[in-house]
């Protein structure tokens, strides 16, 4: 992704929304923004860096349709329907009953 791209994603955006970081698709904790750093890479060519806030590291669980939109968690869709459930009780012994 270029400077370019991100600020054409940007630009749909809300100007007041906050910014978080999403990081870690095994731990989606959402993150707050820190500094934005203009710097080079190893070999020299420029790069924005993108840092996390130093003081509160992580804000909290990534919301689920973040997540889900970012393809690190499956969508969770209704549960299925037709199968019924009976009462049972603690002397109950009859399984294949309906």
């Amino acid at each position: 992704m270029t400077v370019a791209d991100l600020m054409k994603h940007l630009s749909v955006a809300d100007p007041s929304a906050r910014v978080r970081l999403a990081i870690n698709p095994f731990f989606a904790m959402a993150h707050k923004m820190g500094a934005v750093i203009v710097g080079a890479d190893h070999d020299g060519r420029p790069v924005v860096y993108l840092a996390e806030d130093a003081k509160a590291v992580q804000y909290g669980n990534l919301p689920r349709p973040v997540a889900e939109a970012l393809t690190w968690m499956p969508p969770v869709g209704p549960p299925a329907r037709g199968r019924r459930l009976r009462a049972v009780s603690d002397g109950d012994t009859s399984r294949d009953t309906p």
